[in-house]
């Protein structure tokens, strides 16, 4: 009852065409040319020099990256505190107006 059943593979009807008859072919090598002297290669683009003025840019610019990075990331993460902070705040209130309801009654 659990086992998979397997569907058997139907034999073919009908006419089947014999296999083809594959004859030898004979290969031809092609005549060898001398090769090409070697030539030196281009450039597709310009190499790139860094300067002084260049190197002091690129760590200003990538200083620059890291300190606006981290004010975001901690703007972010006093956020997140902040809005904790408030909700465990209104939750205290939240619980001391519930409790302080109950025992009127």
């Amino acid at each position: 009852m659990f086992r998979p059943k397997i569907p058997t593979m139907p034999m073919p009807t009908g006419l089947t065409t014999p296999p083809a008859v594959i004859e030898p072919t004979t290969v031809t090598r092609p005549i060898e040319t001398p090769p090409a002297a070697p030539t030196a290669p281009t450039p597709s683009r310009p190499t790139v020099q860094l300067t002084p003025g260049t190197t002091l840019a690129l760590v200003g610019g990538g200083t620059a990256v890291v300190l606006v990075l981290g004010a975001v990331l901690v703007s972010l993460l006093l956020a997140v505190a902040i809005t904790g902070a408030s909700v465990a705040v209104c939750a205290v209130v939240l619980r001391s107006l519930l409790a302080s309801d109950a025992k009127r009654r």
